[in-house]
């Protein structure tokens, strides 16, 4: 932490030690507490992005080579639930906690002592996740969606130790989701109508009442899974007068709210900075406004459209169908307003800003393919193919991921007073960009194929695709590595950041000094 947070720790007697261990255990300093979810988060991505290297190394070429395949179904379900519960939740969550306070003009989190807890229940909740490879039957195996039966009737007995890790992660995102609602709702400055809130603070907003509602839903159904497992019910036991499918009902009303929990808060990261870089204000604050709202909407009606193959009514795949579509477009606005943003406008492309173009152009792709997988009859193509692999990952890889890389970029000299190299930031962008689409576009070929997922053995026929597949896997993997050094070594020794940039003379005519300081503030001036 650098000199200027250190003081302001100090001042700020009443959020606990400023020094020591306790200062980390005990803090209720929102910026303490943002860093230990962004530092938990960024250790859980590497540990989810081993595993999903592991897949990866397997699927390099046809046959059995590293992994037998229960080992290899046991990495599909840890690698998907820690990737979206593991690292790109509290990602957002760390980013929520340093930034809403200081958005808002308020002093801390509303309740910062449970803000404190709710962070430290997910290393409890991980450790017992991740103890579940070591127990006898191994790690779950029935993919990060767990379906029932295969996470029932027929579920290794670490299911349990699952069970509870889901119910720790879900308190923690309630009691989080709490603390961002109570804050925005009561500790706004004087004047800041909800209407002059920053988009990341509308975007959270949104974001937690979502959480609110769906979280509840996934302790439900894995409180059923408890009692089909150990207490004879049959929820889910169609012997016993049950539904499986019932699960898939369930678990999908929680999930795809989930989706755009994750998606949400990028979107909020992405509008604070384009602005910045095109030196013009956000175009359609307003429309942002309805669109993430209305998003937040109508993701409550089109859980379906991933059951489409399961048997439901016509009505029902007719209903789940043209939902699906319609909440294309509230997402098309949004993209139209950034592109929008953007246009004739004074550009240039320092990390977080190509970070973010990124996002909108590859999330854009992904949603094209989510609006391919809506169409009831095509689905019944696709389903359970690389190709619903390749639509997700296009949706979550730039769309979350590079969403939280934009926000470190853009705010991490604000953060802890010292400036990143732009050159390596870069760098880092452009590795991950082609890794990751060298990594994810194959998967579309090899789906429309017919090449089924959470398989270790594949035809040959899919050799090639699955081979470049893997090497931009590892690309994309590896250079992470690199995003760790540019973080740790800004923090420690970086050049101090100025804003310097502030203050030439036309706002049209900038000059970019290096290492150059522009986020040190979150609004661009008002161009000439």
């Amino acid at each position: 932490m650098s000199a200027v947070v250190e003081s302001e720790l100090k001042e700020d007697n009443h959020h606990g030690p400023a020094t020591g261990i306790g200062r980390w255990l005990f803090t209720t300093n929102h910026k303490d507490i943002g860093s230990m979810y962004l530092w938990f988060s960024f250790a859980m991505f590497l540990v989810g992005g081993c595993m999903a290297l592991t897949i990866r190394a397997e699927l390099f070429q046809p046959g059995l080579q590293i992994i037998d395949p229960g080992f290899f179904n046991q990495m599909t379900t840890m690698h998907g639930l820690i990737m979206v519960f593991g690292a790109v939740m509290p990602a957002f969550v760390g980013l929520a906690n340093w930034l809403i306070p200081m958005m808002i003009g308020a002093p801390d989190m509303a309740l910062p002592r449970m803000n404190n807890w709710s962070f430290w229940i997910l290393p409890f909740a991980f450790t017992m996740l991740l103890s579940t490879l070591f127990m006898e039957g191994g790690a779950p195996n029935f993919g990060w969606t767990f379906y029932a039966p295969l996470s029932t009737t027929y579920a290794p007995p670490s299911v349990t130790y699952f069970i509870f890790g889901v119910h720790m992660m879900g308190i923690s995102s309630i009691m989080g989701a709490i603390n961002v609602i109570a804050t925005i709702l009561n500790m706004r400055a004087p004047g800041m109508s909800y209407m002059k809130m920053p988009l990341f603070v509308w975007t959270w907003l949104i974001t937690a009442f979502l959480l609110i509602a769906v979280m509840p839903v996934l302790a439900g159904v894995v409180t059923m899974m408890l009692m089909d497992i150990h207490f004879g019910t049959s929820f889910f036991n169609a012997a016993g007068g049950g539904d499986p499918v019932l699960f898939q009902h369930v678990f999908w009303f929680f999930g795809h709210p989930e989706v755009y929990i994750m998606i949400l808060p990028a979107f909020g990261v992405v509008s604070q900075i384009i602005p910045t870089f095109s030196r013009k204000k956000l175009f359609g604050y307003h429309s942002m406004v309805w669109a993430t709202s209305s998003i937040a909407l109508l993701s409550f009606l089109v859980w379906a459209h991933h059951m489409f193959t399961v048997g439901i009514p016509l009505f029902g795949e007719l209903f789940f169908m043209y939902a699906t579509m319609l909440i294309a477009v509230p997402t098309g606005v949004k993209v139209f307003n950034w592109v929008a943003t953007m246009f004739k406008g004074s550009i240039s492309f320092e990390t977080p800003m190509l970070f973010s173009i990124a996002f909108v152009i590859l999330f854009s792709i992904g949603g094209f393919s989510g609006l391919m997988l809506a169409i009831a009859p095509s689905d019944f193509q696709y389903h359970d193919t690389y190709f619903v692999v390749a639509h997700f990952h296009y949706v979550l890889v730039p769309g979350a991921i590079f969403g939280i890389f934009a926000a470190v970029y853009y705010w991490l000299p604000k953060w802890c007073g010292n400036m990143y190299s732009e050159t390596l930031g870069k760098t880092h962008f452009w590795l991950s960009f082609v890794g990751m689409n060298l990594a994810f576009f194959p998967m579309h070929f090899l789906g429309l194929a017919g090449m089924p997922r959470r398989i270790p053995d594949y035809a040959l026929q899919f050799a090639d695709f699955n081979w470049i597949s893997s090497v931009g896997a590892f690309m994309f993997g590896f250079t992470q590595l690199l995003f760790l050094y540019i973080v740790i070594s800004t923090i420690r020794s970086g050049s101090k950041a100025t804003a310097a940039v502030w203050e030439s003379a036309e706002g049209l005519e900038w000059t970019i000094p290096s290492p150059a300081p522009y986020h040190t503030f979150t609004t661009p001036p008002e161009v000439k």
